[in-house]
């Protein structure tokens, strides 16, 4: 039983109410999605197989108790859920972000599920699977990338209109380059918002264009 991996490596969480945490990260290759502001394009395609005991012998190898599996898409892979199962059994507290086009009903309930619900500004707001918001709850976290006040308008919307701040956190994420987080800061404070600003923490600290960070 093997999967596509496309890189594993320990860094500081940069995004998430786990936000500068030291983590391990999973990144599993490909995926469905093909948003315009993408910052792993190189996780498309790029990657070789991995058994889920050769994943587990590098993580462990950090010796770091929090695990973020990511991708590109992590769901793609059915051989996901062994390694979250197993990753679990080692007593790993374990984070998974997925696009929100695929269903998340399969994930164990102790996973901490970071869902990204794709504004219109991502140019993928149409695969967005709305039925995943029945498989949430008030530890999970649903994130918006917002790249201009389109976007935040909506994001606002939608959270309005199915009351995600009583369901999980909710993150406003500003789009590297296109929106600056001040402004994004001055309508969710001019809206009185109950949802958590974030900045990809990890592209302040290193180069943004940096892989493995």
């Amino acid at each position: 039983m093997s999967l596509r991996v496309n890189e594993i490596f320990y860094s500081i969480q940069g995004e998430s109410t786990y936000a500068g945490r030291p983590c391990v990260f999973v990144r599993l290759t490909g995926c469905n999605l093909r948003c315009r502001w993408c910052d792993t394009t190189y996780a498309f395609h790029e990657g070789e197989q991995r058994s889920i005991e050769q994943v587990l012998e590098q993580v462990r190898g950090y010796k770091c108790p929090l695990v973020e599996i990511t991708g590109g898409e992590p769901l793609l892979q059915g051989e996901v859920y062994p390694l979250i199962h197993r990753l679990l059994l080692e007593g790993y507290e374990v984070l998974i972000e997925t696009g929100g086009s695929l269903s998340i009903d399969r994930l164990d309930p102790r996973v901490v599920k970071i869902l990204d619900l794709k504004a219109p500004g991502s140019e993928m707001d149409p695969h967005n699977n709305l039925e995943n918001l029945q498989h949430l709850d008030r530890k999970d976290q649903i994130k918006f990338v917002v790249a201009d006040r389109r976007d935040y308008e909506w994001a606002r919307r939608v959270t309005a209109e199915h009351a995600l701040a009583e369901k999980a956190h909710i993150l406003f994420s500003p789009v590297l380059g296109e929106l600056h987080p001040r402004e994004l800061a001055e309508w969710i404070l001019t809206d009185r918002l109950n949802v958590r600003l974030q900045i990809q923490l990890h592209k302040y600290l290193w180069d943004p264009n940096r892989r493995g960070v």
